[in-house]
């Protein structure tokens, strides 16, 4: 993956009279890199993405997007670049999902008659091809949110700015969204993916950022933030219910719950399993390290009470 950085937001504030959305964010996105951004509702990621869209102007601090700060006139011939697709996608009733499609794909430049193939072409990568000559008003939540998918991906957009993507989809359509997303990123594509729905995004990401009343509480990988919060991985086990009590090895780690259950911190797993791995009775071993959810809710209780003491990656390295 290349370095080159998309996305540079330092130091940035933004305040709405009494109100701190973001406080001292600092982040980059490099080229081809998925970051998903965590938070529970009114934490501040939306306004990240007005911030990032130009929409809104920062309080403090500096913003560029594609080597420009988005919230100026000198950002016009980067908007062509970003797809973006928010929370609460809504768009005009009457029109059919055909000419609402074909409509923004003029919008971005395309001519009248490569604007219609663009749209049909991204309708039945959605799925909504069948109903390209309905009006909206009559489209299902979850065909208006892949209709709004469609919206997001005209013109092969080299930044996707996604906010809750999967919200109303059904599990099919939501395993084909992420393959989309995988496709775009092997293809350059950098992607800033919210979302509350945690299990199955993790496998799609390269970084996570956790964010709560406008604070950064950490970033980094999966596997650097499990560092970061000591979360043990959970190994579980078949056969071995009687030695695991009378191994002094393993006696230190077993589930005060379960004794065929070990709960093992990140820097012993090799060890251990080495050692499980040579023992005779050993029927089964399934091993699992904390998911994004776990991150997330460990991070959310141990909020620091200031950005100084948010968690990141760097400090690990």
């Amino acid at each position: 993956m290349t370095t080159t950085s998309l996305i540079t937001l330092s130091n940035i504030t933004k305040e709405y009279s009494s109100l701190c959305a973001l406080q001292a964010i600092n982040m980059q996105l490099a080229q081809g890199e998925v970051l998903g951004l965590f938070g529970h509702n009114g934490a501040g990621k939306t306004t990240m993405m007005k911030l990032i869209l130009g929409v809104i102007s920062p309080t403090h601090g500096n913003i560029e997007v594609f080597g420009v700060k988005p919230d100026t006139k000198a950002a016009s011939h980067m908007r062509n670049k970003i797809g973006y697709l928010p929370e609460n996608v809504s768009f005009y009733e009457q029109l059919t999902g055909l000419e609402v499609l074909t409509y923004f794909a003029k919008l971005k430049g395309f001519s009248n008659t490569n604007s219609k193939k663009h749209a049909i072409a991204l309708l039945e990568k959605v799925g909504v091809d069948h109903a390209m000559k309905r009006q909206v008003k009559t489209y299902s939540k979850g065909m208006r949110q892949r209709l709004g998918l469609a919206q997001a991906f005209i013109g092969q957009p080299k930044l996707l700015l996604l906010d809750e993507p999967t919200v109303g989809l059904d599990p099919i359509a939501t395993a084909e969204f992420y393959q989309t997303v995988d496709q775009l990123k092997s293809q350059g594509t950098s992607v800033i993916l919210c979302s509350h729905v945690l299990p199955g995004v993790e496998q799609h990401i390269d970084r996570a950022m956790i964010i709560s009343s406008g604070q950064m509480l950490a970033t980094g990988s999966l596997a650097e933030l499990r560092q970061l919060a000591h979360l043990p991985t959970k190994i579980s086990l078949q056969g071995l219910d009687d030695t695991l009590t009378q191994d002094p090895i393993l006696i230190p780690y077993i589930d005060q719950k379960q004794n065929n259950i070990l709960r093992v911190p990140e820097q012993d797993k090799m060890d251990i399993l080495r050692h499980l791995l040579s023992l005779p009775n050993l029927q089964d071993i399934n091993v699992e390290p904390a998911n994004l959810e776990q991150v997330y809710q460990y991070f959310l209780k141990e909020k620091p009470v200031d950005t100084k003491s948010s968690y990141s990656a760097e400090a690990i390295k």
